[in-house]
C-alpha cells in the first residue's frame, strides 16, 4: 500500500441533494464523495446558490437552450471544481497552528498514515529548520479528495425534439454523461450504478476523456457499482472490448445498503469479498488481455503495464473495527460511509426536520418499500413530509403527483409518450382501469394499493436543498423524501464531520447501541426477512419447478455464505462469541424456512 495513501474510506452518493454539494464541504480535506448528477435542474438551482458565494455573477442556463442539460452539468462541476481549488491551496498554505485548515485536515487523517505520522512528530522538534522541512513536504504531499459523480443507467429516459423524435444522445444518462466528461474535472469518476446499459457504455467511445495518458493516468476514471463478482468480470469485458478501463469496481451489498435495493440471488457480502480477494489478479489480467487488444486495433496508445484497478466496498458499515477488518481481511482501497453521513451537515445537505426524523428512526421507521416509480425496491424513512402529502391526497381520493422532472416516465400502459406511475396521470389512468375489472374486493385493494403507493422521488429527493438554502426548486412545492440504509437506526446523535471521521478510524465511539448486530449478521438477517417475503408473496407458484429451484439455489447461497463465516478466526472480532451465536440463529432460523417450504434437497 502506498505510504503516502491519506483517507481509507470515501462518502457514497446519496438521494439527489443530498451529496450533491458535498466536496464543497469535504474535499478540501482529503475526503473524496460523490454527486449525483441526472437531476440538472437540481443542479442549476445550486449554481444560482454557490456562483454569489464566490462573488461571481449567476448565468442562468435555459432549458431551451440547445444541450442545456450537458451544459448545465459541465458548469456546476467546473463551480465546484473552482471552489475546491480555491479553499484547498488556502487550506495548504494556512498556518500549522491550532484551529487552523491544515491543521483540522491532519487531525482527521488515520494514525497509519505517513503524513499522519509526520504531523505527529511536529509537536516534538524544536529545530526550525527541521520542523520547516516537514512541513513543506507535508504541504506538498496532501490533496484534495475526489470530486466524482453518479449515474443510475436505469434514469436513462429519452428526450425528443419539437417534431417528437427522439434526440440522439439525447437521453438523461448520455447528456449527463457528456456533461461530466466535458468538465475540467481531473482524476475525477463516474460512479455507474444500476446495472449495465448499452447505450450509456457505448457512448464512452465518442469520450476521449476516459482514454488512458502515457505515464498510465487518466483525467477521467469509470467505476462501475456492482453486487458480485460476475457482475463485475461481464461489465468488465464489455467495455474492455470497447477500449475502456474500469478503474474500480465498487462493491454494495444488495440489500444492506441505502436508497434502491438490488437483492443478490442470496449471495452474501463475504463470500462476494472472498471471490473478489481470490480472483483478483485473474480479473486484471483478463481484462487487460481485452482492453489491449481493442487499444490496438484502434492504433491507439496500448499500455505496456496493467493500470490500476481498485476494489472498493459500502454497505451497512457502522463501526471502526468493521472498517478495519474490512481493510485488512479483503483487497480494499477504499470503505463507503453513506447512511451514517446524513447525520452529519457539516458533509451532506439535509433539511431540519429531515435531520431530526433521521436522528431519530428506529427499526420500524425504515422500510425496504415499492414507494420507486422504477419497480425497484426502495430503503425510505417514514414520516416525511412527501409521505405525509402523498397519504393526505389518497384521503382526498386524488392519489398520485404532479410530475415535473419525468426523468422517471417509463410507464406507456395508457400513453403513446411515456409517464410515472407516480403521476396523478398514470394513477388515475390506473385505477380506472381497475374498476372495469372482474375482481374481488381482496384483489381491488391489493391491486390499488399498489398504485398508490409509488412515490414522486424527482422531486422528493431534491427539495432537501432547496430548504436547506432557502431557494426554489420547484414553487410551491417542498415534500421532502429521503433513503437510508437500515444502519440509520443505530446512529442517533448529530455530529460534526471531525467526530464522524474519528469514529471511523477508532478514534471515538458515537454509537450508545452496543447490541448492535455485526455488519455480515446484519445483511444475513436482511436477506432472510427478504427471502421469506418472498416466499409468502409467491407462495401459490412454488409448484413451479423454475420457481423452486430459485428458491432452493437463494436459500443454499445463504447457508454457503453461512458456511463461509464460521470459517471466520476467532479473533476476527472483539465480540466473536455473540458473532457466532447470532449466526446460529440466523442458520437456525434458515433451516426452519428451508424445512417449512421444501427448498433445499
Amino acid at each position: 500500500m502506498n505510504q503516502l495513501k491519506l483517507h481509507q474510506f470515501h462518502i457514497p452518493v446519496m438521494g439527489l441533494s443530498y451529496t450533491v454539494d458535498t466536496p464543497i464541504k469535504v474535499a478540501r480535506y482529503g475526503i473524496s464523495s460523490v454527486i449525483p448528477i441526472v437531476e440538472d435542474r437540481l443542479l442549476e438551482m445550486m449554481r444560482s446558490y454557490y456562483y454569489p458565494t464566490i462573488d461571481k455573477p449567476y448565468s442562468p442556463i435555459s432549458n431551451k437552450e440547445v444541450d442545456y442539460r450537458a451544459k448545465r452539468i459541465t458548469d456546476y462541476l467546473n463551480l465546484v471544481n473552482t471552489i475546491v481549488n480555491a479553499q484547498f491551496e488556502k487550506l495548504k498554505h494556512s498556518a500549522f497552528e491550532k484551529g487552523s485548515e491544515i491543521v483540522k485536515y491532519m487531525e482527521m487523517l488515520p494514525q497509519s498514515s505517513y503524513i499522519s505520522q509526520l504531523y505527529s512528530k511536529l509537536s516534538y522538534i524544536s529545530d526550525i529548520v527541521e520542523k520547516e522541512k516537514i512541513e513543506s513536504y507535508i504541504r506538498e504531499h496532501i490533496k484534495p479528495g475526489s470530486i466524482d459523480v453518479n449515474i443510475m443507467t436505469k434514469v436513462d429516459r429519452n428526450t425528443l425534439d419539437k417534431n417528437g423524435h427522439i434526440i440522439e444522445d439525447g437521453s438523461d444518462g448520455v447528456t449527463a454523461l457528456s456533461g461530466f466528461a466535458k468538465s475540467e474535472l481531473k482524476n475525477s469518476s463516474v460512479v455507474f450504478s444500476a446495472g449495465m446499459n448499452p447505450r450509456l457504455y457505448n457512448y464512452l467511445e465518442k469520450c476521449r476523456q476516459f482514454d488512458i495518458k502515457k505515464d498510465g493516468s487518466f483525467d477521467k476514471k469509470i467505476t462501475i457499482k456492482v453486487s458480485d463478482y460476475r457482475s463485475a468480470l461481464i461489465q468488465g469485458k464489455y467495455l474492455a472490448k470497447k477500449g475502456i478501463w474500469i478503474s474500480e469496481f465498487r462493491i454494495e451489498s444488495g440489500l444492506n445498503c441505502g436508497g434502491h435495493a438490488f437483492a443478490t440471488d442470496g449471495f452474501l457480502l463475504g463470500p462476494i469479498l472472498e471471490e473478489f480477494k481470490t480472483k483478483n489478479e485473474e480479473l486484471k489480467t483478463e481484462l487487460y488481455n481485452i482492453y489491449t487488444k481493442a487499444l490496438a486495433e484502434k492504433n491507439v496508445y496500448t499500455p505496456s503495464i496493467v493500470p490500476l484497478i481498485k476494489i472498493t466496498v459500502q454497505g451497512g458499515i457502522g463501526t471502526s473495527e468493521e472498517n478495519d477488518f474490512l481493510h485488512q481481511n479483503y483487497p480494499i482501497e477504499s470503505t463507503g460511509w453513506g447512511t451514517p453521513f446524513l447525520l452529519v451537515p457539516e458533509a451532506t445537505t439535509v433539511d431540519n426536520h429531515t435531520l431530526e426524523l433521521l436522528r431519530l428512526a428506529k427499526e420500524e421507521d425504515i422500510e425496504l418499500s415499492r414507494h420507486s416509480p422504477l419497480g425497484v425496491r426502495f430503503h425510505y424513512l417514514k414520516g416525511t413530509t412527501a409521505e405525509k402529502e402523498r397519504l393526505e391526497r389518497i384521503d382526498k381520493g386524488k392519489p398520485g403527483s404532479a410530475c415535473f422532472e419525468k426523468h422517471l416516465s417509463f410507464n406507456t400502459e395508457f400513453t403513446v409518450e411515456p409517464i410515472c406511475t407516480a403521476s396523478k396521470q398514470y394513477q388515475t389512468l390506473k385505477i380506472a382501469q381497475l374498476q372495469t375489472l372482474d375482481l374481488t374486493k381482496e384483489e381491488y385493494e391489493l391491486q390499488y394499493n399498489q398504485v398508490i403507493e409509488k412515490e414522486c422521488l424527482c422531486v422528493g429527493l431534491s427539495n432537501a436543498a432547496s430548504l436547506k438554502y432557502e431557494t426554489t426548486f420547484i414553487k410551491k412545492n417542498h415534500a421532502v423524501n429521503i433513503c437510508p440504509g437500515p444502519n440509520i437506526k443505530y446512529f442517533d446523535k448529530v455530529v460534526s464531520l471531525h467526530t464522524m471521521v474519528d469514529h471511523i478510524y477508532g478514534k471515538v465511539n458515537i454509537m450508545d447501541d452496543t447490541s448492535r448486530p455485526n455488519i455480515f449478521i446484519n445483511e444475513l438477517q436482511l436477506y432472510i426477512d427478504y427471502l421469506k417475503e418472498q416466499l409468502l408473496l409467491e407462495q401459490s407458484q412454488l409448484s413451479n419447478p423454475k420457481q423452486r429451484k430459485y428458491f432452493s439455489a437463494f436459500c443454499n447461497n445463504l447457508i454457503d455464505g453461512i458456511s463461509y463465516y464460521q470459517n471466520f478466526k476467532k479473533d476476527s472480532f472483539k465480540e466473536m462469541e455473540k458473532f457466532n451465536s447470532d449466526l446460529k440463529t440466523l442458520f437456525d432460523e434458515l433451516n426452519d424456512i428451508s424445512n417449512k417450504f421444501e427448498l433445499v434437497n
